[in-house]
This record gives C-alpha cells, sequence and structure tokens, in this order.
C-alpha cells in the first residue's frame, strides 16, 4: 500500500518507500544520474544528427553549384539546350568495311 500525504503546496504527493534516509539518498542519487546521463546522450544525439545533416546540406549545395557553374560555361560558349526541351543527337556518318575477313582471303 502507498502512504499518501499532503506537500507543503497542498496538492497529494507520494513519500519515498523507503524509511532509510541512507536509501532514499541512493535513490535521489541515481535518478540524478540516469537524467543526466539522458541529457548527455541526448545532446550527443543532437550533435550527431545536426552533422550528418549540415554534411548532407553541403553535398547538396555543392552539386548545384556545380550544375550551375556548368550550365553557365556553356552557355558562354553558345551550348543553349534547344526551347522544345529534346535531347540533339550528334551523328558522325561514315563507311565500314571489316578488314579481317579481307586478310583471311589468299
Amino acid at each position: 500500500m502507498v502512504n499518501y500525504y499532503y506537500n507543503s503546496s497542498g496538492g497529494p504527493g507520494r513519500r519515498f518507500p523507503f524509511g532509510n534516509p541512507l536509501a532514499n539518498a541512493l535513490v535521489v542519487l541515481v535518478g540524478a544520474l540516469a537524467i543526466g546521463a539522458s541529457v548527455v546522450l541526448g545532446f550527443i544525439a543532437f550533435v550527431a544528427l545536426g552533422s550528418l545533416v549540415l554534411v548532407l546540406a553541403a553535398i547538396i549545395g555543392i552539386r548545384v553549384w556545380w550544375l550551375n557553374r556548368k550550365l553557365a560555361f556553356r552557355a558562354k560558349r553558345g551550348e543553349v539546350p534547344p526551347e522544345d526541351g529534346r535531347v540533339r543527337i550528334h551523328v558522325i556518318e561514315g563507311e565500314y568495311r571489316d578488314v579481317s575477313r579481307e586478310r583471311r582471303r589468299p
């Protein structure tokens, strides 16, 4: 059974289950250590996640900068993409002859 009492603020509260003051101090100490460890691990997780987001943002930023730089360079040379959005295909025409068959004939 839990002993209830009214604390100094007038509301109901709970007492520590131990009658020994040394055990009560140990419960408070372990609770404070658990809260402290949670805060430290939370801060480490926050820094790790922030670092990951920062690295990904830098990678995306560098990629966008590189593409803009490449497009500006092409526009400067006059290689503007077509208005209709289709890709231009460059074809080099020429003749083809299999030389290995000609060598086999005596």
